[in-house]
């Protein structure tokens, strides 16, 4: 049987269960597709928490998002009663001297201040002594190294942020098909065809939000724009708990001048001893469909002498979990929200490039505006893929 909607959303993990959530609660016709069960441990959205920062060092064009991702979190909260955001603040610490690089931009310390204090965002600078004070969790900075601090940063909740989501998106109105491959997306003077798994649904307009599932489902020019590399995250038990005290923040560390001399983490949820720290890989890629989903315990041994050991007070080398997820990246590091350059009824919303999930709902919400009222409220042309030199459609960000 062949559906007509409104609109489609196709991939319902950080950006499609927003655009779909903002779509239904504008009252449209909408149908949300995945090919697995959202929240799922799939794709890029999963592992208990994510980083939230306001002052974005990966640039200003970012800020607006973010800040509306925050009030929405919160207006979801009050909705369904749900713990969706901890602002338990975000420390990012550099070395004092020489150059330091995350998500391939330089200096992040510096640029994150910069944007704080262009968009009056609360923070404070630190020296290293100033941090070891404060934070005992934190070993080995010297007093030449620097920091910024954010109190109202901290972690969001991804599963839970999608389920809400999706939750709202389904008692307003949405209809909601898991596990349901999508084979094809034409376009033609009628609208969009998209054939799945389940049958044909006929759209007005179409988002795709598949993450690492795009570049095979699209070609041209996605398939050269999106690499997909692997990530992983580890949680290591904690046999001292007293350094995380209930002020301890998130944390970005750059302890070398080498994109790979990094790690973040998250500080121990109440009741629970452990620690869950990671670092990021730009060099190996590999595909959505191939991607190896176990995390060796020779990995989680490297990440700990590497990065975690001499750093972190109270963390063992014992390993209690681990997890495998996929960054989709361009390459600038970007985002790419924008019509595809053939196919002026389907948007792409991806890829996230490993820093997306903080961003997800206001990008929901500027889509919805998008595509309901022919303009978001915020400029989404810095998204578009005519920066990569491909041909873009007459149609508006």
């Amino acid at each position: 049987m062949t559906d007509r909607v409104d609109f489609v959303v196709v991939g319902l993990g950080a950006m499609g269960s927003a655009a779909l959530y903002q779509l239904a609660k504008r009252g449209a016709k909408v149908i949300g597709l995945d090919r697995f069960a959202p929240p799922h441990t799939m794709g890029s959205s999963h592992g208990e928490t994510r980083i939230t920062r306001q002052a974005v060092g990966e640039g200003q064009n970012y800020v607006p998002l973010v800040l509306n991702s925050h009030r929405i979190w919160r207006e979801l909260e009050a909705e369904t009663g749900e713990t969706l955001l901890h602002d338990c603040g975000v420390l990012v610490m550099a070395p004092g001297h020489g150059e330091t690089l995350h998500h391939g931009m330089k200096d992040f310390v510096a640029r994150s201040i910069e944007v704080a204090e262009e968009f009056g965002i609360p923070h404070e600078v630190l020296d290293g002594a100033e941090v070891n004070q404060r934070f005992p969790q934190f070993l080995g900075l010297s007093r030449d190294d620097k920091a910024y601090y954010e109190p109202g940063g901290g972690y969001v909740m991804p599963e839970a942020c999608i389920a809400a989501q999706l939750k709202r998106a389904v008692e307003l109105g949405a209809r909601v098909c898991t596990n349901t491959e999508v084979f094809a997306i034409e376009q033609d003077a009628a609208g969009v065809r998209i054939e799945t798994s389940a049958g044909t649904v006929l759209a007005g307009q179409v988002v795709v939000s598949a993450g690492g599932w795009i570049a095979p489902l699209l070609g041209e020019p996605f398939d050269r724009l999106l690499t997909v590399n692997r990530q992983v995250l580890h949680w290591y038990a904690l046999d001292d708990t007293k350094a995380y005290g209930p002020d301890a923040p998130v944390f970005i560390w750059m302890h070398g001048s080498a994109e790979t001399d990094y790690l973040y983490g998250f500080p121990p949820m109440p009741g629970d001893p452990r620690v869950k720290v990671a670092t990021e890989q730009y060099e190996a890629n590999t595909t959505a469909e191939e991607m190896r989903r176990d995390v060796s315990s020779g990995e989680s041994a490297e990440m700990y002498r590497q990065h975690v050991q001499g750093r972190l007070a109270g963390t063992t080398p014992e390993v209690v979990q681990a997890a495998a997820c996929l960054y989709t990246v361009t390459p600038d590091r970007g985002f790419i929200i924008d019509w595809h350059p053939r196919k002026d009824r389907v948007l792409v919303v991806s890829a996230c490039s490993g820093h997306g999930f903080k961003h997800s709902a206001g990008i929901g919400e500027a889509i919805a505006d998008l595509l309901t009222e022919g303009q978001s409220k915020i400029s989404l042309e810095p998204f578009s893929v005519a920066r990569f030199g491909e041909q873009a459609t007459a149609r508006r960000l």
